[in-house]
């Protein structure tokens, strides 16, 4: 069981570090979309500089978050759960439904993994801890 459960862990860590910094790194080079076209109304009105600048900013975040889930995945997967769900609640406000239910769905899938790298963590501990012997009572 212990495995599968690190066999699950790793493939997540991999999707939830990988993906972040792939969609970080093109909000700079524009292959997938035009990602300033799914700012929300209300994000656009509260801007003080340009979508763009918004972009390379939102870019920068999600390249450390994707890092941090590579380095620190018990901290990391909560982070990027936590983006993801602060961007589908923009892309409700901006009428992309479709995409900001996908949105929910891998923000839930981070928080799984966060949860499982707090068990892989714990099974580690658990495994370098040194045995001792068991206390007599007497």
């Amino acid at each position: 069981m212990e495995r599968k459960v690190s066999s699950t862990f790793h493939l997540l860590r991999l999707t939830y570090g990988i993906v972040p910094i792939v969609a970080g790194a093109d909000k700079f080079v524009g292959l997938l979309t035009d990602w300033s076209g799914y700012l929300g109304p209300i994000a656009l009105q509260l801007l003080p500089f340009s979508p763009q600048a918004f972009m390379y900013l939102v870019g920068v975040i999600e390249i450390a978050a994707g890092i941090l889930v590579l380095v620190r995945p018990r901290i990391g997967a909560f982070v990027v759960s936590a983006w993801l769900l602060a961007i589908a609640v923009n892309l409700v406000l901006g009428g992309f439904f479709d995409i900001a239910v996908r949105d929910v769905v891998m923000a839930i899938g981070a928080f799984a993994l966060g949860r499982l790298a707090m068990v892989h963590a714990g099974e580690r501990a658990h495994a370098a801890a040194p045995m001792r012997p068991a206390r007599a009572h007497g």
